[in-house]
C-alpha cells in the first residue's frame, strides 16, 4: 500500500524520517529516480539516512512503476519518494495506486516559477485546479 507519494528533491532527509516516518509508520521506503538508480555514491549516503526498522529500495521510475503494479510491493506500508514532479506523474498515471501526490521541495530553474517558498513548478507541471488566474 502506498502510504505517500512526495516530490521532495532532496529525497530522504530529516522531514521525511523524522515527520513522514513517524506519522505514517512506513515498513518500507521506495525511492523512485532513474539518477539514483545509477549513482552508487548516492545510493549509499542515502541508505545512510534510512530509519532503522524501514526497508529502503532504490529503483528506477519504470521499475518501481512495474514493482508496484506486479503486487510484490502490497505487504508494505510505503512512503515512494520521487525528485521531481515528471517522475510522480509518471508513478501517478502508471500505478492506480496513487491517488494523491505531496509536493515537497523543488529547485528552482530554467522554465519555473514559484507557487510557494520551496515549490517551483513549471506551466506543464503546475495543476490546472491551482493554476494562477
Amino acid at each position: 500500500m502506498i502510504a505517500l507519494l512526495r516530490v521532495d528533491h532532496r529525497l530522504l532527509h530529516g522531514q521525511v524520517v523524522f515527520l513522514w516516518c513517524a506519522t505514517l509508520s512506513p515498513d518500507c521506503i521506495l525511492i523512485a529516480s532513474d539518477d539514483v538508480a545509477r549513482d552508487e555514491l548516492r545510493k549509499t549516503t542515502l541508505r545512510l539516512g534510512k530509519p532503522s526498522g524501514t526497508k529502503l529500495v532504490i529503483k528506477g521510475v519504470q521499475e518501481s512503476i512495474d514493482a508496484i503494479n506486479s503486487g510484490v510491493t502490497d505487504k508494505y506500508r510505503m512512503i515512494v519518494l520521487v525528485a521531481n514532479v515528471q517522475d510522480a506523474t509518471a508513478l501517478a498515471k502508471g500505478c492506480s495506486q496513487v491517488k494523491e501526490i505531496d509536493l515537497g521541495g523543488t529547485k528552482p530553474s530554467k522554465g519555473t516559477h514559484p507557487i510557494s517558498k520551496m515549490i517551483n513548478l513549471s506551466d506543464e507541471d503546475e495543476p490546472v485546479e491551482y493554476k494562477r488566474r
